[in-house]
């Protein structure tokens, strides 16, 4: 039986030299189950076999000279101690001959082990053909297919009948593309900002669209639905008496702006009419109305009285006098024709100031900003301001010098007819109908389009003659001051 211990024998070094190149790792974890030393076993059982006997030699018989062998491969049959010993050299054995076949291996780096890798140490390696070490072989890992593989779409023959052509027809599928219309492309609104010139010099650069805009407010204030606001015919600019001389039109035109702080138009035209009518002259045989000399003689609590309508009329009847005192004592008797002479006067700011040099002397040193000027500019978004005099340097910053005196004007009225403090009619306001102003109320604006009818004039042949738009627009007649009656004459 010593040709089977050597086999035995024979197969462990081959399973060492396996297990160096991490062979037996390899074949468990890509097939389960495997099992490679008797595999291994049957194969060399197989190559035994088909060797012929003579070829078999000193490991293949039983003769007595094998039994007293003290070879590498003795017979497991001795003694305990000489076994001992023989183990001992045979796994020195195994070891030197693993290096020197990782010695005399071709490829220095260590790969996985294969069948074909592993061929060249089968018994029949001569009657075989193994290929050189130096050439590549494949690992298992590229030669099994993918789990994840789809399979390819197989394509059933065409049966041909003899003697007719087939014709192959290819079905193209359309697929439906609905292409959306093009967009109109959205304006970019750019406020009014600071840029560096060539010569580093800082400008101040107007909003992009400021010019559309303001073409368009003035056309809604002159002829549009912006127009015949009460700042037209009951501005403080126009509460002077025409009939009086100009050095008490100017003072008029002053107390008319004093009047105007936290007060409507409305009401201060109705405070104006009661002072130019009713203030008692100061001395018999002069003329009763508003001059300087009335407003020094009269009682401050008749004044109070004839002013009861505005807002805050017992601080204004003391500005008023204490101002009529200033005009007479420093002024001669006539309004200051400087921006720091009329704001030395008590109860009088900068808006009232520029406004009252350019409607009472003819002079814009500035623009008079109020709460619509300064509510409406920012709400375009031309700039960002917290108060009146901070929006007043920003417009004044790019705004022409000719449109300062008009602006106000401009906006006051577009204030009080269409861009309200409260509900704001954004239905009508070309603005919103047009996408210019980015405050505009989308609802109102639907709105406001669908209430606009054109009228179409055709002639027999069908061509256009005429288009007429007509625009529902409520209209008020009247304007009641506060705490008047409905009855009461304006």
């Amino acid at each position: 039986m010593i040709w089977r211990e050597r086999r035995c024998e024979r197969i462990r070094t081959l399973h060492l030299h396996t297990r160096q190149h991490k062979h037996s790792l390899f074949v468990s974890a890509s097939r389960p189950g495997y099992d490679y030393i008797p595999r291994l076993a049957r194969s060399v059982a197989r190559h035994r076999k088909s060797e012929p006997r003579a070829a078999q030699g000193s490991w293949g018989d039983n003769s007595p000279e094998n039994e007293t062998s003290t070879g590498p491969t003795a017979n497991l049959a001795h003694p305990p101690q000489e076994r001992k010993s023989i183990k001992m050299r045979t796994s020195r054995i195994s070891k030197e001959t693993s290096k020197i076949l990782n010695a005399t291996s071709g490829s220095s780096a260590i790969r996985r082990s294969t069948r074909t890798s592993i061929a060249r140490f089968a018994h029949n390696s001569g009657t075989e053909d193994i290929k050189d070490e130096g050439a590549e072989i494949p690992d298992i890992e590229d030669i099994l297919p993918s789990r994840k593989r789809k399979r390819e779409a197989t394509r059933s023959p065409v049966k041909q009948s003899p003697g007719k052509k087939t014709i192959t027809v290819k079905k193209e599928v359309e697929d439906n593309v609905t292409f959306s219309p093009a967009k109109k492309e959205r304006k970019t609104r750019k406020p009014a900002r600071q840029v560096k010139n060539d010569q580093g010099e800082i400008e101040i650069h107007p909003p992009n669209d400021w010019e559309e805009v303001y073409a368009t407010v003035k056309e809604m204030r002159i002829s549009g639905a912006a127009s015949k606001a009460a700042v037209d015919t009951m501005g403080c600019e126009r509460l002077g008496q025409e009939d009086v001389p100009p050095k008490i039109k100017r003072f008029q035109t002053l107390i008319a702006l004093m009047l105007s702080s936290q007060t409507k138009d409305t009401t201060n035209a109705v405070a104006m009419g009661r002072l130019q009518k009713e203030l008692p002259a100061w001395k018999e045989g002069e003329a009763v109305g508003l001059n300087l000399e009335n407003i020094l003689a009269v009682d401050p609590k008749l004044l109070n009285e004839l002013i009861w309508v505005v807002g805050f009329h017992n601080n204004k009847t003391k500005y008023i006098k204490a101002a009529a005192e200033i005009l007479r004592d420093q002024f001669n008797g006539d309004i200051p024709d400087t921006i720091e002479g009329l704001m030395s006067l008590p109860g009088v700011g900068p808006k009232m100031a520029y406004l009252c040099l350019s409607g009472a002397w003819g002079r814009t040193e500035g623009i008079g900003v109020d709460v619509h000027v300064h509510r409406i500019t920012n709400l375009w978004g031309w700039h960002k301001t917290k108060g009146p005099e901070e929006t007043r340097l920003a417009l004044q910053a790019w705004l022409p010098k000719e449109l300062w005196h008009e602006i106000n004007w401009l906006l006051v009225g577009f204030g009080q007819k269409i861009c309200l403090p409260q509900g704001r009619k954004c239905g009508e306001c070309e603005l919103g109908l047009n996408g210019l102003c980015k405050a505009a109320e989308r609802g109102k604006v639907t709105a406001g389009r669908k209430i606009k009818e054109e009228l179409i004039k055709k002639d027999e042949d069908g061509t256009i003659l005429a288009k007429e738009e007509i625009v529902k627009v409520e209209e008020v007649s009247k304007y009641f001051p506060v705490n008047a009656a409905p009855n009461s004459e304006v």
